[in-house]
């Protein structure tokens, strides 16, 4: 995340010479990709826990659109 908050910085800067620009574009894509499924496999990882009517816990995937 440092390195795309850098490479955003650096291309908002608008300083550096075009090729260097496509390429720290082109490694913000990636590193944007890589960011998202890493969240995606955490999401996937989280359960919620929840108190049935008989008062005993369980635990069901946690849908982030539904909390």
């Amino acid at each position: 995340m440092t390195e795309l908050e850098q490479l955003v910085r650096k291309l908002e800067s608008g300083e550096a010479p075009l090729d260097e620009a496509i390429s720290n574009y082109e490694r913000g894509i990636a590193l944007k990709n890589h960011c998202e499924t890493k969240l995606k496999e955490a999401q996937a990882k989280i359960e919620k826990i929840t108190v049935r009517a008989d008062g005993a816990l369980s635990t069901e995937p946690f849908d982030p659109e539904n909390a």
